[in-house]
């Protein structure tokens, strides 16, 4: 069984930052595509940022130049570094990721998800 566990999310004051991680974990023999995505209520969900094993990445235009994402491809893991943090960030941030097991069939994961506040 492959699962994505995530960690990071809470309640932060406008202007403020956190840090969002996720680790894939079991029966895994590679990761492609890495990323985030988020829900707030009533709204579509929608790509925050995304980015390749080789380091190729996509952002949002809502959080360019505010929001970083990286990964430890040793670790099967990635994070979304957030900065400069708006009420309007306040969603239920997602986890994602391509996967390929070790009995190559190639899966998409989901995390749980994360609940992220901007409030003052």
């Amino acid at each position: 069984q492959v699962q994505l566990v995530e960690s990071g999310g809470g309640l932060v004051q406008p202007g403020g930052s956190l840090r969002l991680s996720c680790a894939a974990s079991g029966s895994i023999f590679s990761i492609n595509v890495m990323g985030w995505y988020r829900q707030a209520p009533g709204k579509q969900r929608e790509l925050v940022a995304r980015m390749t094993r080789g380091g190729n990445t996509n952002y949002a235009d809502s959080i360019q130049g505010r929001f970083a994402i990286s990964r430890d491809n040793s670790r099967n893991a990635v994070y979304l570094q957030m900065n400069s943090l708006k009420p309007e960030d306040t969603a239920v941030y997602y986890c994602n990721a391509n996967v390929v097991t070790t009995s190559l069939n190639h899966l998409e994961l989901w995390g749980q998800g994360t609940l992220v506040t901007v409030s003052s």
